[in-house]
């Protein structure tokens, strides 16, 4: 369901999706409202980003990304930090050099 880049990255880095994962991504993929419920750890908040960045990386491959507002993510203060870090800025520094390493060039995210 993802781009292979990007499931190369997470297969690498993380190995087998949780159940948390697997169900997040059909709902969010069948662009349904969702709510992932899932205790602590269990990759609920990537799930949400790893969607949003493989839509960005596929609409980069096509070209120049516009620069405007494409995803609300929502925090406690308290988590913001840790979740930017983990969930967005090592996945897609990861799938960045996946991406040049197979000779693909993207929009300006990436």
């Amino acid at each position: 369901m993802f781009h292979p880049i990007v499931q190369q990255w997470f297969t690498a880095e993380l190995g087998v999706p949780t159940a948390a994962q697997r169900r997040g991504w059909e709902s969010i993929r069948a662009e349904r409202h969702t709510l992932i419920a899932a205790p602590t750890g269990s990759g609920k908040t990537l799930a949400a980003f790893l969607t949003a960045l493989d839509d960005l990386f596929r609409e980069g491959l096509q070209g120049a990304l516009p620069d405007e507002v494409r995803v609300l993510y929502v925090s406690p203060l308290k988590a913001l930090s840790a979740d930017i870090h983990k969930n967005l800025a090592e996945p897609r520094r990861g799938i960045r050099r996946l991406r040049e390493d197979a000779g693909l060039r993207a929009g300006r995210i990436w």
